[in-house]
């Protein structure tokens, strides 16, 4: 259930509020395009910016709009165990499938504090947790031990986001974890060679855009067809360094306003790009194919 082309969804906003009708056409742009699952209220969703009115209103618009037909995965974590506690019941009540649980940010919590947080999110509910770890936003790493531990521990701890950036981390899992236990790539740029490495799908910023591409890599891949595979990679990483020149999700979402998904909007402290990467992240759009000349400009 929790592999392939998995997208980190952007939370449209208009006026300064949810856009429910965008957000539910995503859903349905997705579905169409070969996304294996979506997460909603993600770093890509802005969910620090969320309120938790709107962030338990996204999830529950997720689950109605796939009815059973995708995967959703809700961005549930928090700096405040009581306050995953309380969301990830949230969304197992909504019926989402499984959570995504980011490492505690700005408190920065020993291993075992990490080991005793996400043990007491996993007891909480019955549905399956996916740990999330980026120490680039957090200031701490969750270790391959750590990691060990709850998998071995926690038998709905299933899975790891891993956006370490570090492929020696990820092969130290892949040794410490049971055999099942699901690595997904947290960054675009490694997803093949993370796959090299017994990982089994990304959970994709660029999929945004190009959903089908990004699922036919790991399809290609997953069929033997390396040379395709590889050709998808490089195919798609000019884009996915352009999605970058900026803190995510500015890009993604001014690239969704450039392609006419979704409107650009942010929430501070999140704010419009700079215009010298406006054009760069034009440039990479129209070097992909997605738009046209200066129509655009």
């Amino acid at each position: 259930m929790f592999k392939g082309s998995i997208v980190a969804i952007v939370t449209p906003f208009k006026d300064g509020k949810f856009d429910e009708k965008t957000f539910r056409s995503l859903i349905e742009f997705h579905i169409k395009n070969k996304t294996s699952a979506i997460v909603p209220c993600g770093t890509t969703g802005e969910s620090a910016t969320l309120s938790f009115e709107e962030h338990k209103k996204v999830v529950e618009i997720s689950v109605e709009q796939a009815r059973g037909r995708i995967p959703i995965i809700a961005g549930t974590g928090s700096n405040s165990t009581q306050e995953a506690i309380m969301l990830t019941r949230h969304a197992e009540k909504a019926g989402a499938d499984a959570s995504l649980q980011v490492s505690p940010y700005y408190n920065k919590p020993t291993q075992k504090g990490l080991y005793e947080h996400f043990k007491a999110i996993a007891e909480s509910v019955r549905i399956p947790i996916i740990l999330y770890n980026i120490s680039s936003r957090t200031a701490v790493n969750i270790e391959p031990e750590t990691v060990a531990k709850l998998a071995n521990d926690c038998r709905n701890i299933i899975g790891i986001k891993e956006a370490s950036g570090n492929l020696d981390q990820i092969s130290r899992i892949k040794l410490l974890c049971p055999q099942d236990f699901v690595i997904l790539s947290g960054d675009d740029a490694l997803t093949l060679p993370i796959l090299a490495i017994g990982g089994k799908g990304v959970i994709s910023v660029v999929a945004n855009i190009v959903p089908a591409d990004v699922a036919e890599m790991i399809s290609e891949f997953e069929k033997g067809n390396l040379k395709r595979a590889q050709q998808l990679h490089f195919k798609l990483l000019p884009l996915i360094k352009a999605l970058f020149i900026e803190t995510n999700p500015i890009p993604i979402k001014t690239a969704m306003g450039i392609l006419g998904l979704c409107s650009p909007e942010l929430r501070l402290p999140l704010c419009s790009m700079e215009p010298q990467n406006v054009e760069k992240l034009k440039k990479a759009l129209k070097d992909y194919g997605l738009i046209k000349g200066e129509e655009n400009d």
